[in-house]
């Protein structure tokens, strides 16, 4: 799987290259042919640019190939990828201009070539520079971190941490600890700093209470006493299973109820997989770029009625603008949630006051006519649902997706019966089936679970632009709180 995606991630990363180079290429002609001071303003229609810029895509994705441009970031330094982009850039260049003597090219324009050449470098430049702080803000965050949890501790186990410890593709991987069926291995030392956590009666406890992304069981199944159950919790959470084939595989009869079943290699160990997330590596990738092109879009031309929307907040009530709340993320990860503050500043002590007019079932804390929103216009953010537009900073930080599972608050998450962790296992969104629904008020909060769960088991493009669209529309007609 994540091979896979790393495969997917360098696919990506270089055709942006190559757009990068074509236009640039396509500006310096611009700058050339319209932007230039007399006599360097024109150029001659000789030679067949389409041709060039061919030739030119041709040869800078071989090179940079050449270059290892595509590398993980994570062991290089920045003033490295640059100094090498710089190099790659520079050999094409004279790669070019090589085969355009070869076969007597020599109509082209050399102040072209030469600020397309200025041009393709500082494009790149800023390209890997934002590329490069994303990802450091996404260590630092611990977004690219996949936590892994091991059942057993003898040398499959050690394979898997001594794979885990080596790994050094997009994502960083950590052994949170191994299982045992034998309560006298706890606390044992694995390898380095990785120990026996507990026995495998604790699993549903750690996965409540840490964040766990994957299960490996790298022990024979058939040690373990009714294993059944234990894969069907972390089935049931949303957590990835992965398996260590052994005989004994056929014997157990275990049909997931919601996961799909693969095979695939995990850091070149051969294990069957049980996953209740989309599979879709490429579709992910696509939303988690448009995510992030939609978000920065949207920063631009939101600007004014962020500016508004300050102002009045200001002048209707004292307290900050904004409001920060801890909420849970993608399988339990903590993060600070940001709204426009559209209740007084004093609300959340207010809350356990106001427990007994509490109209939602579950976990969750509703009031319809809660006295604790600011008049007038905390009422008009909450309806046209503007209140949530901060959340786009959520976004960028690569906390949140624009469509996903409204991130629920930890208190609530610790209520969840098994079958609702599951809506943890997807990037919380900015809007999903629940925000669009009609009467979306009026729904409980086992409906609420189940559209979440119906989102992920369903998930394409396709269905998150028809939920962006409709959001759109809820919003233009104030069908929000």
């Amino acid at each position: 799987m994540q091979i896979e995606k790393d495969k997917l991630i360098v696919q990506a990363h270089q055709l942006l290259d190559i757009c990068l180079t074509a236009a640039s290429f396509i500006v310096a002609y611009f700058i050339k042919k319209h932007l230039l001071p007399e006599p360097f303003r024109g150029v001659s229609i000789a030679p067949n640019y389409y041709i060039v810029m061919l030739m030119i895509i041709i040869i800078w994705y071989i090179i940079f190939n050449l270059f290892d441009l595509y590398a993980s970031y994570r062991r290089q330094t920045l003033s490295h990828i640059l100094w090498n982009m710089i190099k790659a850039v520079s050999t094409a260049m004279l790669a070019m201009i090589l085969i355009m003597y070869i076969i007597k090219m020599s109509d082209v324009s050399r102040v072209m070539i030469g600020i397309f050449f200025l041009l393709d470098i500082g494009f790149l430049a800023l390209s890997k520079l934002f590329i490069y702080k994303i990802l450091s803000s996404r260590r630092q965050m611990k977004i690219n971190l996949r936590n892994i949890l091991i059942i057993g501790y003898k040398e499959r186990a050690k394979d898997v941490i001594t794979a885990i410890e080596s790994y050094s593709g997009t994502l960083k991987y950590k052994a949170l600890g191994c299982l045992d069926t034998n309560t006298d291995h706890v606390g044992e030392t694995i390898n380095k700093d990785v120990q026996v956590i507990d026995t495998v009666d604790g699993l549903e406890k750690i996965l409540r209470e840490e964040v766990v992304d994957e299960v490996i069981f790298a022990m024979p199944l058939s040690e373990i006493k009714n294993v059944v159950n234990y894969i069907a919790i972390a089935e049931g959470m949303g957590v990835a299973i992965r398996i260590i084939p052994d005989w004994y595989l056929y014997k157990i009869m275990y049909r997931p109820e919601i996961a799909s079943v693969k095979f695939e290699p995990f850091l070149m160990i051969p294990t069957m997989v049980l996953t209740s997330t989309p599979s879709k590596h490429g579709e992910l990738l696509i939303k988690s770029t448009i995510d992030y092109i939609m978000a920065s879009i949207a920063m631009v031309f939101l600007l004014p009625l962020f500016l508004a929307i300050y102002c009045a907040i200001k002048f209707s009530s004292k307290g900050p603008i904004f409001f920060k709340q801890e909420r849970s993320g993608i399988n339990g990860r903590k993060f600070m949630l940001y709204k426009f503050r559209t209740m007084f500043a004093n609300a959340e002590a207010q809350r356990q006051e106001l427990a007994h007019l509490d109209e939602a079932d579950g976990p969750v804390f509703k009031i319809k006519k809660d006295p604790r929103i600011i008049p007038f216009i905390g009422a008009i953010l909450r309806k046209m649902s503007l209140d949530e537009l901060p959340q786009i900073i959520n976004i960028l930080k690569g906390e949140m997706s624009v469509v996903g599972p409204r991130p629920p608050i930890p208190d609530e998450v610790e209520k969840y019966e098994i079958w609702q962790r599951r809506r943890l296992s997807m990037k919380p969104g900015l809007t999903c089936l629940w925000q669009i629904s009609p009467n979306r008020n009026d729904i409980s909060f086992d409906q609420w679970m189940n559209m979440d769960l119906e989102y992920i088991d369903n998930w394409s493009l396709s269905l998150d632009i028809k939920i962006i669209l409709k959001t759109i529309k809820v919003m233009l007609v104030g069908a929000g709180r």
